[in-house]
């Protein structure tokens, strides 16, 4: 080969993984939209809301799954927080103590819930079906919203993570009152082939959230 070609061939492909590699950067750090930003800074609270639901809930009855899921929830607001923090958005959830929420909606939602669950053990772990099928339901509509390949794979997890918690809530109900669980918020279609199927490891495999995953997709309980 010519020598004075070798140079040449040198920078082009330089030339391509320069030109790779900054638009990846730069499609990483694309701007939000304002669907996403409201998207990103609701599910932050959202998950907050399950944490310090289940956590108050543990209190009045020692439920070991209310512990359990309560630390799978903190996992799921540290994984929302990364994600502010890189698109540089202000965590609503900042210096709030537990049942404390920016969001009125939220808020009104958690008085709601605590109440219920107040009732008795039984209404309690309906009160954690009724968070985890909520979860479900605003994340797949985020995701709809969502152009971002890395804000599809932290919903992606959170959701494998809502199905999860899902089966453990149905199967407490069924141990107490010998009955299925019955569908609080989706269609019971929907739940009934979340519970049939088993336990996932999510994060285990990251599957676009835009190419058929939509809740089949691997993943640890978190």
């Amino acid at each position: 080969m010519n020598t004075k070609i070798i140079p040449v061939l040198l920078i082009a492909i330089m030339s391509v993984f320069s030109t790779l590699l900054y638009a990846n950067a730069y499609s990483a750090t694309l701007p939000l939209s304002a669907e996403e930003g409201a998207d990103l800074l609701f599910m932050r609270e959202e998950e907050k809301l399950a944490r310090d639901t289940y956590l108050t809930l543990y209190e009045l009855w020692d439920l070991a799954i209310f512990s359990k899921i309560a630390s799978s929830e903190q996992m799921h607001m540290n994984a929302m927080l990364k994600l502010l923090k890189k698109y540089e958005l202000s965590d609503p959830a900042a210096d709030t103590e537990i049942g404390e929420f920016s969001n009125d909606a939220l808020q009104t939602l958690y008085n709601t819930l605590v109440v219920t669950g107040e009732q008795s053990a039984l209404d309690a772990l309906k009160v954690g079906g009724i968070i985890e099928e909520t979860d479900m339901r605003d994340i797949k509509a985020a995701i709809v919203r969502s152009e971002k390949e890395d804000i599809d794979a932290v919903y992606e997890n959170l959701l494998c993570g809502s199905r999860n918690h899902l089966r453990g809530f149905a199967q407490n109900i069924l141990e107490l009152t010998e009955q299925p669980y019955v569908a609080q918020v989706l269609y019971q279609s929907e739940v009934d082939e979340i519970l049939a199927s088993p336990m996932e490891k999510c994060g285990k495999k990251e599957t676009p959230a835009k190419k058929g995953c939509r809740g089949k997709c691997l993943g640890w309980m978190k």
